[in-house]
């Protein structure tokens, strides 16, 4: 999905790591990454909360194929392994899925469309939070809330700060599963309008600091265990590090860097990239 927390590209690097310790050849057939390969969002994740939502020092949205990323974590990680990629032909850097004029898979239930990888990148950081991600709805990530947002006060809020490419409406619907199941939430609905200028990671980063500042102690991180993981918080290895949930404290104005791109991704990058 291009984003570093979506697991099938770690399953990718466990393979390659027990290939080569079998001796065994690796053939990684080539696809396109479905929300494009040119926007890189949010900081690198430091080491120390590595897991098996993020096992490398790569930014949330990474812009890498599964391709160029298995030749990547082949060196960085000097596994070294027997590594053959199968190359596409006719995809470019620009193109997300709908573009290329293939039909959408799902490649998992809460990833139904196109529009769910889009805001996926930020709206994962959700699932550390007791917020609802819009899990047991049919539009899961495109849709967000709790019992205790007012649906037009938040959305005022949100379209206030004028966020390039995404306009926001009030909602209220009640999860069937997960977070807050069978209870009426209040939220908004996100809807992507220039998908070249949106940025999911900076918006949702916006979005949690209005919650801490309109919500108080009735929102919350959620605590551990998550994903295998049962010492750190859960939002600390979404995020790659403790610096989110530490800089969104009550009365705190996130700076840049929390949500703006490393550079040294894009030239660290650069050497494996397969397509222009």
């Amino acid at each position: 999905m291009g984003t570093r927390v979506y697991t099938f590209i770690w399953t990718m690097l466990y393979c390659l790591q027990e290939c080569s310790a079998r001796n065994l050849p690796v053939l990684v057939l080539d696809r396109p990454n479905p929300i494009g390969g040119e926007i890189i969002e949010g900081p690198t994740l430091k080491t120390e909360f590595r897991s098996f939502v993020g096992e490398a020092s790569i930014p949330m949205r990474h812009g890498m194929t599964i391709g160029e990323l298995a030749t990547y974590f082949n060196l960085s990680f000097q596994i070294y392994a027997d590594l053959t990629v199968i190359p596409m032909t006719g995809w470019s850097r620009n193109l997300d899925c709908e573009q290329t004029g293939r039909i959408w898979v799902p490649p998992s239930p809460n990833m139904p469309t196109i529009e769910t990888a889009i805001v996926y990148p930020g709206q994962v950081l959700l699932e550390g939070t007791n917020l609802s991600e819009g899990r047991g709805t049919t539009v899961p990530f495109e849709c967000f809330g709790a019992p205790f947002i007012d649906p037009p006060e938040f959305c005022t809020e949100l379209q206030n700060l004028e966020l390039a490419g995404v306009r926001f409406l009030p909602v209220r619907f009640t999860p069937s599963f997960d977070k807050w199941a069978g209870q009426s939430c209040g939220g908004v609905s996100i809807h992507v309008t220039d998908r070249a200028a949106f940025r999911s990671y900076e918006m949702t980063v916006r979005l949690l600091q209005l919650c801490v500042r309109l919500y108080g102690d009735a929102f919350q991180w959620n605590k551990p265990p998550y994903e295998y993981e049962t010492a750190l918080m859960p939002i600390d290895i979404i995020s790659g590090s403790e610096q989110l949930r530490e800089s969104l404290q009550p009365g705190a104005d996130p700076d840049n860097s929390l949500f703006e791109a490393d550079p040294d991704w894009a030239r660290e990058r650069r050497d494996y990239l397969l397509y222009s």
